[in-house]
Parts: C-alpha cells; sequence; structure tokens
C-alpha cells in the first residue's frame, strides 16, 4: 500500500501551523522576523511552500527549491529518463547504479518493507500503474490483469549491493514505486540545506508532509502549535492540535483522490496481497516523528495494518515517534505519548477514544 506521490501528484491530508503564547525578545545570535520570507511553486505534484523566519535568510529559499527540483527529477515516475525510471526500465535485466543522494531513500525504503512486512512495499509499482489512481486514465484494471501484476509486487526481489551502489529488480515487470516515502525524504533534505546555511526557525510544507523546525519565532520556550485535518472537512480545517519543535507531522488519508466506479469508490491506498485499494474504517493516520521520511514510510504500514496492528507498530516505536487515526465514524485513537498532550477543538465532530477495538 503506497501514497502516491509523484505518479499521481497528491496533495495529502494537510495540517495547520499556528503561533501562540506570548512575545520573547530573539538573542542576538539568532533574530527571527514576525513575517517569514515565503515562497510557493509546484513540485512533486503539489503545491509547495517554505517559510523561514530567520532575519536575512530569504536567499535559501530559492537553494531549497534547487534541491527539492534536483530531486524531482531523480525520483519521479512521470519524468523520462529519471533516476527510478531507469531501474524500472532495466527489471530483470541488469542492475542500474543511482547517485549518492538517490541511495539513502533506496535504503530507508527497502528497511520499512522489511520491518512492516511489506505493508509498505517499495515494489507496488506493478499495481499501481495499473489503476493510475489520481491520473485522467485511472480504471479499475480487469481481475486478470492484477492477477499477472500480483506476483511482481514482492520487496524479496529488490536487490541493493551497497558497494557498487547499485539496485536490481529480479523479475521483468516490476516497478518501484517511491509514492509512500520519496516525499518524506526530500522534506528532510530540505531541512539540511536550512540548517547548512544557518536556518533554525522555519516551515517546510511539501503538499502535506510538513516539518517545523526550531521553535516558533514567538520565543525560544514557545513550540509550533500544529493542527491536525479534519478529513471530513475543507484543507484547514483541523480537529484538534499538538504542539511540537523540530517535528515532522505526515498524514496518509482516503479523500483526497479516489476512483469512482460502479457506485463504488477506490481509495489509492493499496492492498499487495490482492491488489485492490484497502476497505477499512480509518479516514486517515498522522504520523509525528523527528524525520519525515520514518513519518511517510510508518503513515502507510499503520493505514494496512489498521487501528489495532496499527497502534501495536507505533507503541512499540521510540517515544518520539507517535501516531493519531481517525475513523470514517469519528473516532479519533492515540498513540501512548499523546493521549495527555493531543487537544480536541471543542467545536469538532469527533471523539477521543481511550481503549482500542477488539479487534
Amino acid at each position: 500500500m503506497q501514497k502516491r506521490w509523484l505518479k499521481f501528484g497528491l496533495a495529502l491530508l494537510g495540517v495547520t501551523i499556528g503561533l501562540v503564547g506570548c512575545q520573547n525578545k530573539p538573542t542576538a545570535q539568532e533574530t527571527l522576523v514576525k513575517k517569514p520570507y515565503e515562497k510557493s511553486d509546484y513540485y512533486l505534484g503539489t503545491i509547495c511552500t517554505l517559510r523561514i523566519y530567520n532575519k536575512d535568510k530569504e536567499a535559501v529559499l530559492d537553494k531549497a527549491f534547487a534541491r527539492i527540483k534536483k530531486s524531482e527529477n531523480q525520483a519521479t515516475l512521470t519524468k523520462a529518463g529519471s533516476e527510478l525510471d531507469e531501474i524500472n526500465d532495466n527489471a530483470g535485466v541488469k542492475p542500474v547504479q543511482v547517485s549518492k543522494d538517490m541511495w539513502p531513500l533506496m535504503e530507508k525504503a527497502l528497511h520499512y518493507s522489511q520491518e512492516s512486512d511489506g505493508a509498505f512495499d517499495m515494489a507496488i509499482g506493478a499495481i499501481t500503474n495499473l489503476w493510475q489512481i489520481g491520473l485522467p486514465g485511472a480504471r479499475v484494471p480487469a481481475q486478470a490483469e492484477i492477477d499477472q501484476a500480483l506476483p511482481l509486487v514482492d520487496y524479496h526481489d529488490v536487490v541493493l549491493d551497497q558497494a557498487n551502489r547499485t539496485v536490481y529488480l529480479k523479475k521483468k515487470g516490476m516497478r518501484l514505486d517511491f509514492g509512500g516515502i520519496a516525499k518524506g525524504y526530500i522534506a528532510d533534505q530540505v531541512k539540511h540545506v536550512f540548517k547548512e546555511n544557518g536556518v533554525t526557525s522555519a516551515v517546510i510544507d511539501l503538499g502535506g508532509n510538513v516539518i517545523v523546525m526550531g521553535h516558533s519565532p514567538l520565543g525560544k520556550n514557545k513550540p509550533w502549535t500544529v493542527g491536525i485535518q479534519d478529513p471530513k472537512k475543507a484543507r484547514g480545517e483541523s480537529v484538534g492540535t499538538i504542539k511540537g519543535r523540530d517535528i515532522s507531522v505526515v498524514t496518509a488519508g482516503i479523500y483526497e483522490h479516489y476512483l469512482k466506479k460502479d457506485g463504488h469508490t477506490y481509495i489509492y491506498l493499496f492492498d499487495r496481497h490482492t491488489g485492490y485499494p484497502y476497505e477499512n474504517n480509518l479516514a486517515s493516520v498522522t504520523i509525528i516523528s523527528p524525520k519525515s521520511v520514518d513519518g511517510d514510510a510508518l503513515s502507510n504500514a499503520v493505514f494496512n495494518k489498521g487501528i489495532v496492528g496499527g497502534m501495536q507498530l507505533i507503541n512499540n516505536k521510540p517515544k518520539n515517534i507517535q501516531a493519531i487515526m481517525i475513523t470514517k465514524d469519528n473516532k479519533i485513537y492515540l498513540s501512548n505519548g499523546l493521549k495527555k498532550t493531543f487537544k480536541l477543538n471543542q467545536d469538532a465532530n469527533y471523539q477521543v477514544i481511550k481503549k482500542l477495538p477488539s479487534k
């Protein structure tokens, strides 16, 4: 199961960023501005917005967007000649060497494929390529097409050679699809560009993959306030908020891109075992983590596993990785580390459930 990223151009469930608290005077070494330097552009199939609050750091915005553009050209499935295209074109033929920039992404994708037992599968592309959900050519494939593609979805058939920095897909017709991890990886790279250039307070929003850097411009003791999107309302309408600094917030949901056919709605999140989109009671899964690449992959894996299995996965993670799950029947489930800190909006038509369902 994957979030469709570059190929299908999704804007994921969003978050809203707020500044709260009393104004504190910043230190001389870290002069912040009330109105950020801001730039938006269309990359990765969505609107990307970067905001920097450090004084005299406006020029860093262009450097960050240059990094986004470079990564898009390497990892996209829609531009001929990308590294990912070359790997897929040589499936069952030969290993393909990838750049130093791409190699860590390959390793992360394989790691989460293994850790989740395929709930996140980097080789899902043979299935997602059939459905095309999110593109004008979206359709319900014939069962025969799905049956033919299913044997090609198996991360065990992806061979990474660290010494030579090569990727090899064992079977012809296999396809990597990094829709469920690449935007998170790129968001982390943008953060690295910011840090290298002296940026300490910023918001990175790559179409729903959000990172808040440092503390808010209201003061060193003031965390950011991040709103969690209501999956049943317009972007920017939140069900509640969390506070934090230097965190990533990533959401996988069911409502933004889908295909309706013969009265049935097919979402864009796929089950590698059946070749069909998932059908469960989850409306969205939000992962809070230090790195966006981890939140990206985990949001897919948790959605796959459902409320009970997904919450078990997260509660066994380090304390700095947490989850918020929202169901179609307006229930909210929180991982252990958020039960005392998540603040439900008073006017939200949702209920926080303390006890997990029996199955």
